[in-house]
C-alpha cells in the first residue's frame, strides 16, 4: 500500500499535558514507536497560532503518523498557549513568541522527565522562532527549521547556536512568503554551522504529498540516518485519518 497523506501507521499514542514555569497546562501528545524504545525524539514547534498554526498543522501531524514506525523516532507534538486543535485548546494566551519561551522549556523538560533520547526542535514558520529563541538548551541534540521567516529571531539568538556547536537545518521552500533559499543563506551567516537547504518549488506551507516526503526524509536523515530514506509503501496494519482538525 501507497502511504497516503491520510494514513496512520501504529504507534503508541498517548495525550500528554505540559506544566510550564508560569503555571500554564498545554494540551499535547506522544507517539512513541510499537515494541521498543526510540532512537530520537522530535520536540515539534508548530506555525502561528494567530494564522491557525497548531500541534496538528499538516506535516507534524504527518510526521507523528508516519516516524515511529518507519523510522523508530517519538514524536512530541503540543499547542503552544492558547493554541486550539482537535486535540483540545491550551491554557493562556498567545504571547508574541516571548512568553513562549516557557513553552518550549516545559516541552524539554518533559523529554528529560520521560527520558526520551536524543531531542531535536523541529520548528516550523513561527516554530523556527521559538527554537531559535528559547531552544538551545543541553538537552536538544540539534534543530530542523522549515520555513523559517526570521522576524522575531535575530542575529544574538544565532549566535547563542553558533557557539553551542549544534547542528542547525534550515529548509526554505524556493517559493517562500517570507524568506527565499539566497536571503535565507546570508540571513543564517551568523549561525555559522547552519546548512541552509533550498527546495525547488515548495511554498510556506509544504502543500502536496511530494514536499512532505521530502521534509519527512530531510528530518530523518538527520536524526536517525539508519532509515534514511524513508520508504513510500506500507505492508502492515494502518488507520485512515478522517477527524476533523478542529
Amino acid at each position: 500500500m501507497e502511504i497516503r497523506a491520510t494514513t496512520v501507521l501504529p504507534a503508541v499514542r498517548r495525550p500528554i499535558t505540559l506544566h510550564t514555569a508560569d503555571g500554564l497546562e498545554l494540551v499535547g501528545e506522544l507517539a512513541l514507536p510499537e515494541g521498543g524504545a526510540p532512537v530520537a525524539t522530535l520536540v515539534c514547534l508548530h506555525p502561528l497560532p494567530t494564522a491557525e498554526g497548531m500541534m496538528d498543522s499538516h506535516v507534524l501531524r504527518k510526521a507523528s503518523f508516519r516516524l515511529p514506525a518507519l523510522a523508530n523516532i517519538a514524536v512530541l507534538r503540543f499547542n503552544t498557549r492558547g493554541t486550539t486543535s482537535r486535540h483540545g485548546t491550551s491554557q493562556g494566551e498567545f504571547g508574541e513568541g516571548e512568553t513562549e519561551q516557557h513553552d518550549v522549556l516545559a516541552a524539554i523538560e518533559f523529554t528529560e522527565f520521560e527520558g526520551l533520547p536524543e531531542p531535536w526542535l523541529l520548528g516550523w514558520s513561527f516554530g523556527t522562532e521559538l527554537a531559535l529563541k528559547w531552544g538551545c538548551d543541553p538537552q536538544i541534540r540539534g534543530a530542523l527549521l522549515l520555513s523559517p521567516p526570521l522576524h522575531r529571531a535575530d542575529e544574538a539568538d544565532m549566535r547563542v547556536w553558533a557557539e553551542s556547536g549544534k547542528p542547525v537545518v534550515a529548509l526554505v521552500p524556493e517559493h517562500d512568503d517570507y524568506l527565499r533559499p539566497d536571503e535565507a543563506a546570508e540571513r543564517f551567516e551568523p549561525l555559522t554551522q547552519a546548512e541552509v537547504i533550498g527546495v525547488d518549488g515548495a511554498k510556506h506551507l509544504w502543500v502536496g504529498e511530494p514536499y512532505v516526503r521530502r521534509v519527512l526524509d530531510e528530518i530523518v536523515q538527520r536524526v536517525n540516518p539508519a532509515a534514511h530514506p524513508l520508504p513510500t509503501e506500507w505492508d502492515g496494519p494502518y488507520e485512515k485519518d478522517v477527524q476533523p482538525l478542529r
